[in-house]
């Protein structure tokens, strides 16, 4: 299950078949083609996690298959180069398409398997920072001493030993991805990839192949599924998906098997689910925006999240957690909060829950001054809010009191107007802050009225 998949690409057999072998021995998954040909509807039928490429092959070459792997969305894993006729120049030119690196045959198995094993956590690595970059709140435990999050603690540990599909409910900032991440740490597939997939901003009907992914003119873009084969697929805000992409998204869960748009050859599903909401999915089965049979494949445990104003004694914890993570990860001075606020905070509400929290800690150390942080600082920096007002704390012309759309709109465009200027109008550098995908974003942009060469 959670076996790294190897592909063995070389036309002599008994070279094949001896890596297949030591390969295997070590616990690697490997499937071997003879040739480009089969290399091609290896990669067809499957993700590999690494190629194992030789250079000279009957019908095609390495460098050629290289260059076209390379092509588009880049390679699909590490690739490592093999021959026994290789030059400098033919090293050079794949290093230069993105191989990982270069034997020489006869092969050595031990610098053969310590090589393998150098690509593949160079790459998970590598992932992992792509991640880390991308994530608001790095935490490997959820934080908070309170009996609630002692139990959920306790709970996400036992589910992480059964590799059962987990449907996280609980209200937006309450830390679902949070603990969607511990439970993925917690268990059998934590050396394997964590994919994150928000499922809101995904344009609509372009799901199914962010999902399952699709194959063009002998080219396969892998979706999100085979990216996180082995390992955890998060779909935040399920209950965003399209019609067309849940009815796809039951079948494969069905069958444990999908085929991607446009494709034809059935792949085989090694993931583990874990859906989250912040609406209550069984109502939106009963008003029929959601459908039945998956809410009941996804909903096989079920892990409600609660609210920080049922917690608030966590408050103090996870103030200090998040004044050590700035300073020490962003450079904002260090400032302890008094008695008085933590007294104060412990009492507020919070309609944002630990998001707000994390944000409003943000906000005083980059505008505050002095080691101590007051309950008169606290209370200027939130607002109405802090005082009971309607309007949100920052956020001019966002109420409580006005439907959840247009509030939702309008939030939209205070923090794309925010993102917008932090970044310089640098929409590359704005994409991975938001977590949206580049053609995403600008239609989001000029739907809340955001010119961009305007602004620039």
């Amino acid at each position: 299950m959670t076996s790294p998949h190897v592909l063995v690409v070389d036309d002599e057999p008994d070279i094949r078949d001896l890596v297949k072998e030591i390969l295997e021995d070590e616990d690697y998954r490997v499937v071997a083609a003879e040739d480009g040909r089969a290399a091609r509807q290896a990669l067809r039928e499957g993700k590999p996690d690494l190629i194992l490429l030789d250079i000279w092959m009957p019908d095609v070459d390495g460098i050629t298959l290289l260059k076209e792997w390379a092509e588009d969305e880049g390679l699909p894993c590490p690739v490592i180069m093999m021959s026994g006729h290789g030059t400098v120049e033919t090293a050079v030119e794949a290093t230069r398409l993105g191989a990982y690196d270069f034997l020489e045959k006869p092969l050595s198995l031990a610098k053969l398997l310590l090589t393998v094993e150098r690509a593949l956590e160079a790459d998970r690595l590598a992932k992992e920072n792509v991640g880390l970059r991308r994530r608001s709140q790095p935490i490997i435990e959820p934080v908070g001493r309170s009996a609630a999050m002692q139990r959920l603690r306790e709970q996400v540990k036992r589910l992480a030993q059964h590799d059962t599909w987990v449907l996280i409910s609980g209200e937006a900032g309450s830390g679902r991805e949070t603990f969607a991440r511990y439970l993925h740490a917690q268990s059998v597939r934590r050396a394997r990839p964590f994919v994150e997939v928000a499922v809101s901003t995904i344009a609509r009907g372009n799901a199914a192949r962010e999902l399952f992914g699709s194959e063009h003119d002998g080219r396969i873009h892998y979706g999100r599924l085979e990216q996180a084969s082995g390992g955890t697929l998060f779909l935040d805000e399920i209950a965003d998906m399209d019609a067309e992409a849940q009815t796809q998204l039951v079948g494969a869960l069905d069958t444990g098997s999908f085929v991607r748009v446009s494709g034809s050859d059935p792949v085989k599903i090694d993931v583990r689910i874990v859906a989250a909401t912040s609406l209550d999915l069984a109502a939106e089965v009963q008003a029929k925006r959601f459908r039945e049979d998956l809410f009941y494949q996804l909903n096989v445990v079920p892990l409600r999240l609660p609210p920080l104003r049922d917690h608030h004694e966590d408050v103090p914890d996870l103030l200090g957690f998040y004044v050590d993570y700035f300073a020490q990860h962003e450079k904002l001075p260090y400032r302890r909060f008094s008695v008085g606020a933590q007294n104060f905070l412990r009492n507020y509400a919070w309609p944002g829950n630990v998001r707000e929290l994390k944000n409003l800690v943000q906000r005083l150390l980059i505008l505050g001054a002095g080691d101590e942080i007051t309950q008169d600082e606290v209370e200027a920096a939130m607002g109405g809010a802090a005082r009971g007002g309607a309007e949100l704390p920052g956020l001019p012309g966002i109420s409580f009191d006005q439907p959840l759309r247009e509030a939702r709109e309008a939030f939209e465009k205070v923090y794309l107007e925010y993102q917008f200027e932090r970044h310089g109008g640098n929409i590359s550098k704005m994409a991975t802050e938001v977590g949206m995908e580049r053609t995403h974003l600008y239609r989001k942009l000029r739907s809340v009225g955001i010119e961009i060469k305007e602004r620039r």
